[in-house]
């Protein structure tokens, strides 16, 4: 029998992408999951669709909030409702492979893991290829990770009966950063399924888009999450500025 895998999906107006990242799932060739959509009080037909898949999948299942709290707090309403022994982490405008869940629940086993995640592709907005492709150190080490996030929120998956719920505190930005941060701090290491296993959508209006806002909340990882003063998180930001342009360029591929 096969281990339930609770996929953590949190939204907001996301009407022109939600369906396609739905199908994606249900065209998992790994069938036991539960996909778990908590919409952030979506003012679009976001909702709409949800439910229209839900009525006809048991599997997929949505939580409405009666007001924008932020990704934050949907991600971890989601995390709350999740039963299964593995939790996975999907976008709601991103996309995985037919195989994908397969793939690394295999790579769990046989590797005897409890945290794993996978290189990924780009697509644009428009769902169009750009040729592209994010991998990472192999093994990923902590101290690699302490100063990049090599991990693509739309590929991890770890053991909740290892490590139990990771939930965080909803104000804090970059939270998938310190989730695979709490994680890989406990085993010193993980280890990527060595191929693309998802589609990442770039889009002109997400966070990631804006270089300061990235700055700011990645400042933020090392003086609120790491509890380091102004100074030592400066000097620790430099550090993470030559990784971000000097050596993660070195694991981004045409393809």
């Amino acid at each position: 029998m096969s281990e339930l895998v609770s996929i953590i999906v949190p939204t907001y107006n996301t009407e022109k992408f939600i369906r396609l990242t739905i199908e994606s799932v249900q065209n998992q060739t790994y069938t036991n999951w539960e996909m778990i959509l908590a919409d952030d009080a979506s003012t679009d037909k976001t909702v709409a669709i949800i439910e229209e898949f839900a009525q006809k999948d048991s599997r997929i299942k949505l939580f409405k909030s009666p007001e924008n709290r932020g990704n934050g707090f949907a991600r971890n309403t989601a995390l709350e409702k999740a039963t299964g022994k593995y939790i996975a982490y999907l976008d709601a405008d991103d996309l995985w492979f037919p195989e994908k869940l397969e793939k690394q629940i295999e790579f769990l086993k046989t590797n005897n893991l409890h945290f794993t995640f996978s290189f990924y592709d780009s697509i644009d907005e428009e769902g169009n290829d750009l040729n592209r492709r994010v991998e990472s150190p192999n093994p990923l080490t902590y101290k690699e990770l302490f100063f990049c996030n090599y991990v693509g929120n739309l590929t991890a998956i770890y053991d909740a009966d290892y490590f139990g719920k990771i939930i965080l505190e909803t104000s804090q930005k970059r939270q998938d950063w310190r989730i695979w941060l709490t994680i890989v701090k406990q085993i010193k290491m993980s280890k990527p399924v060595p191929e693309p296993l998802a589609f990442y959508r770039i889009r002109k209006d997400s966070v990631s888009s804006s270089k300061f806002k990235l700055i700011k909340h990645n400042f933020g990882v090392y003086r609120e999450f790491h509890g380091y003063n102004f100074v030592f998180s400066i000097l620790l930001m430099i550090r993470f500025l030559f990784t971000q342009l000097i050596i993660k360029p070195k694991y981004i591929k045409k393809v």
